[in-house]
This record gives C-alpha cells, sequence and structure tokens, in this order.
C-alpha cells in the first residue's frame, strides 16, 4: 500500500482528508501564549482576532523529527511505501525534516520505499496535487507514477491572492514602512502568488476590486487555456468577503459549486486579511515552477 502524507498547511478539511486516505502531521502556531496546532484549531476563531494581532505576529513551528520518523516508522514496518508532500522547502523546514526522517528509517529497514515531493507552495495549491497522488493511487499506479503524478500538479497550479491592506507585510518584514504606508494611501492593492516556492508580487493595481478583477481575468485566461481541474477560494480573516465573491463571481464562472476554506495561519498571519483563489489545470501553467522538476523529488 502506498500512504499519502501531507501537512495541515495544505487546508485539506479533516473529514476529506478521513475520506481519502490522506494522512495529515501538523505544523504549530503561537500566539500571546498559547500553542495550537494547526490542523485542529479553530480557524475562524483564531481569525475573528487577526487585526489585534499585527503588532504580535504569531510565531510557527514545522512538525518535530520525532513525529515525522514515527510516521515512516509505522509505514516501513507495516510493509507500505510512503508518499509525502509538503509544503515550500522556501516556506518552512518541514520538507527537509522529512527528507532526514526518511533517510534514518531507511536505515532500519533496508526495504523502505519513500518519496518526497517538495509542493512549492502551500495552501489548496499544495492539496491540489495532494489529490493528483490520490487519484493515481486510486488508479493503480505504483509508488514512482504517484509521484510524477504530484510534480505534474504542481506544475498546472496557482495561488492568487490579494490583502486588505499592506499593513501585515509590512509588520513581517515582507515589504518596507515607506511602502507600506504609501500602498496604503493610494489604495494599492497587489495581487500576489507563488512562484519558485516563494511568495511574490504578481501585478499591483489600485483599489482591491481591481485586484479581484485582475484575479478573475488570469483564472479565466489559464482555464481558457488550459481546462480546470479543481478550484477553492481561500481567505484570511473574515470569511464572508471570500463566501460573497465565491457565490457571486467565481461558481458562475465555472458553474459548480466552489469550496471556500480558510488558509493555514502559519501563512496567513504574515498576509493579513485578504482573499484569493488556488487552483489546478489540466495542463501546465507557465511561471509556476522553471527549475528541473526532478530537483523537487527525493527519494529513498
Amino acid at each position: 500500500m502506498i500512504r499519502i502524507i501531507t501537512d495541515s498547511v495544505a487546508s485539506i478539511p479533516a473529514e476529506i482528508a478521513k475520506d481519502r486516505n490522506i494522512e495529515v502531521v501538523s505544523l504549530f502556531v503561537r500566539h500571546d501564549g498559547v500553542e495550537y496546532e494547526d490542523a485542529t484549531m479553530d480557524l475562524d476563531d483564531f481569525y475573528s482576532r487577526i487585526d489585534q494581532m499585527v503588532d504580535d505576529l504569531p510565531t510557527s513551528s514545522q512538525p518535530s523529527q520525532l513525529t515525522l520518523e514515527t510516521l515512516f516508522e509505522n509505514a516501513a514496518q507495516a510493509g507500505d511505501d510512503v508518499l509525502g508532500v509538503f509544503i515550500s522547502s522556501r516556506m518552512s523546514g518541514t520538507y527537509e525534516g522529512a527528507v532526514r526522517a526518511a533517510r534514518a528509517v531507511k536505515e532500519r529497514h533496508s526495504s523502505f520505499s519513500c518519496m518526497l515531493v517538495d509542493s512549492t507552495s502551500n495552501s489548496y495549491d499544495e492539496a491540489a496535487c495532494v489529490f493528483d497522488a490520490v487519484e493515481a493511487r486510486e488508479a493503480g499506479s505504483d509508488l514512482r507514477a504517484c509521484a510524477n503524478a504530484v510534480v505534474e500538479g504542481v506544475l498546472s497550479s496557482r495561488f492568487l491572492f490579494t490583502p486588505e491592506t499592506l499593513t501585515f507585510l509590512k509588520a513581517g518584514g515582507r515589504i518596507g514602512t515607506a511602502a507600506a504606508l504609501l500602498g496604503n494611501l493610494i489604495q494599492l492593492a497587489p495581487v500576489l502568488t507563488v512562484s519558485e516556492g516563494e511568495a511574490s508580487t504578481f501585478a499591483k493595481v489600485r483599489t482591491r476590486k481591481k485586484a479581484l478583477d485582475r484575479i478573475v481575468k488570469t483564472f479565466a485566461e489559464d482555464v481558457e487555456a488550459h481546462g480546470l481541474k479543481r478550484v477553492a477560494v481561500h481567505y484570511i480573516g473574515d470569511k464572508t468577503p471570500a463566501l460573497d465573491w465565491a457565490r457571486s463571481v467565481i461558481e458562475p464562472l465555472v458553474g459548480h459549486a466552489v469550496d471556500v476554506l480558510p488558509v493555514s495561519p502559519v501563512i496567513g498571519t504574515h498576509v493579513g486579511p485578504a482573499v484569493g483563489i488556488a487552483y489546478e489545470c489540466k495542463g501546465r501553467i507557465l511561471g509556476k515552477f522553471t527549475g528541473d522538476s526532478s530537483d523537487l523529488v527525493y527519494s529513498v
């Protein structure tokens, strides 16, 4: 059997993970002296206080080496293969921790087979390629073919989002104070994305409405060019604007209901209140990752 393991930043709802036989290892968020398990915390309750966090941003931590090694050890003892898909290695040390854990287990179990994929992203942009792995497994594919399906998903997805203000990006050191003040003053609304494993600016427009319009335009162009495999609307902070946008704009565009999911606070508290969309097309999207895709996979 192939065990598929991912992390909580993929934002896969617990009931879906259970139904699709996906194991989720949690990251952790710490704020005001309290540590939360990302996989089980009440995100809407946490985000209801996000405006109070700008001067004291939460911190996050990756799964312990022991946790990852135990997951792999259990699989090895059961004679199962492991396919791991994790948050971008440029955003967290989780992937590198998984590599170390896999090596340690391989030393004890020579027959253990494990392939780990750097998703180069987070949130549903990460989850989409986890679902590719599940579908490949359900089709009877072997471990390598499942990993190849994940890589293809990585190259075929996009995450676009726009923050309400630049204040949190400034607080987290992503932009300078002057840039944040000027941007807020002139209502600069960046459209952000994830490419080459890191958050980057996709476009800069004036006003939030224009930013959302730009996101929809890009989404529609990608779907027209490459077809649509799966999509979700994401939010940080208040869920209401994302629900309204999903129901009034995205669902009429795709012709079916769309999941509206919170972004993990491991990512979200560095961006602040925001709305966005993550989707996977049926073909590759240029610019997501331009390096050698074989570098995204580690195997033992």
